[in-house]
């Protein structure tokens, strides 16, 4: 019998939405055929991202809590720090 953790149920879970989202958002944008619509949508699209990247690490890392050392841990919040501040800059 196969084991499936809770936290790797819930990221999985949390991709599907995400892409879900993404192919929904796609779908408007060619149902609207208006640029101005589209670049709205894909702004709210640029919000929902952040969020999803954030809340699956999350996940991964209070499931690999106790395998993975502290200075990872930060590594990899200073890693998506990163990623998000260079989206925000010029």
């Amino acid at each position: 019998m196969i084991v499936i953790e809770k936290a790797l149920i819930l990221i999985v879970a949390l991709r599907l939405i995400s892409g879900s989202i993404e192919l929904t958002a796609a779908a408007l944008m060619f149902k609207f055929n208006d640029l101005e619509k589209a670049f709205y949508i894909n702004t709210l699209l640029a919000l929902v991202g952040p969020v999803i990247l954030i809340t699956t690490t999350g996940i991964a890392l209070l499931g690999l809590a106790e395998k993975i050392s502290l200075t990872r841990i930060l590594c990899l919040f200073g890693g998506i720090f990163l990623i998000l501040f260079s989206l925000k800059s010029e």
